[in-house]
């Protein structure tokens, strides 16, 4: 049984993070100062990208992929 259940508000933080322009651009290019700083600085401190890796089960700044 899974002992952490999403909360409706981990939802809510997590589309903060989605909607992010530095998580977003960091989540795209995988490289540069954006990149740099949601990996080392902002995914240790921020709710939102806590509660991302929560919802989608990845770090904030790793890529999103397709399926096709």
């Amino acid at each position: 049984m899974n002992t952490h259940s999403i909360t409706q508000k981990d939802k809510q933080l997590a589309q903060k993070c989605v909607d992010c322009p530095v998580c977003s651009r960091a989540r795209k290019n995988q490289k540069g100062i954006a990149f740099w700083f949601v990996k080392t600085i902002e995914g240790s401190l921020c709710p939102n990208c806590k509660a991302y890796e929560k919802v989608y089960g990845r770090k904030a700044h790793e890529p999103v992929t397709t399926l096709k």
